[in-house]
């Protein structure tokens, strides 16, 4: 069983400008991340919250921007309504000529408890589905 930071890195053949409004625009966000999120910005102290309804459960999202650097770094506190626990997850791009280096870090996500869906295996699978499937078929 893993522990500590979750880290997914993926390469996408898009420029950092489109993974960044990929990663903070609400409607695209809506299409690769969670249909159900509400509303989203991308400036420091915006806070949102959503529900996610799965497995007859519900998963209130709570969402706070922390950090802002356009194009370069996006990081928001992630907790769940309900639940014990504080994390946050950070999203750093690196354009390479034609190309962006994402580094995704979700900290914190052990301190969540309650469900097995927060395990560290559950945790790292979606984030890697989200990121290495689900936004790249969505930028492509």
């Amino acid at each position: 069983m893993g522990t500590g930071a979750i880290k997914v890195c993926e390469r996408f053949e898009q420029s950092a400008e489109d993974v960044w409004a990929a990663i903070t625009q609400v409607d695209a966000m809506r299409s690769w991340l969670f249909a159900e999120l509400i509303a989203f910005e991308a400036r420091g102290g915006f806070k949102t919250e959503f529900n996610v309804h799965l497995d007859g459960k519900d998963f209130l999202h709570q969402w706070e921007v922390l950090e802002v650097i356009p194009r370069r770094k996006l990081v928001y506190s992630w907790r769940y309504k309900g639940y014990p626990g504080d994390s946050s997850v950070t999203w750093l791009l690196d354009e390479r000529k034609s190309a962006t280096e994402l580094q995704f870090t979700h900290e914190g996500h052990e301190s969540i408890t309650g469900d097995d869906l927060f395990s560290y295996n559950n945790s790292l699978a979606g984030w890697r589905y989200l990121i290495g499937q689900s936004l790249k078929d969505y930028l492509s």
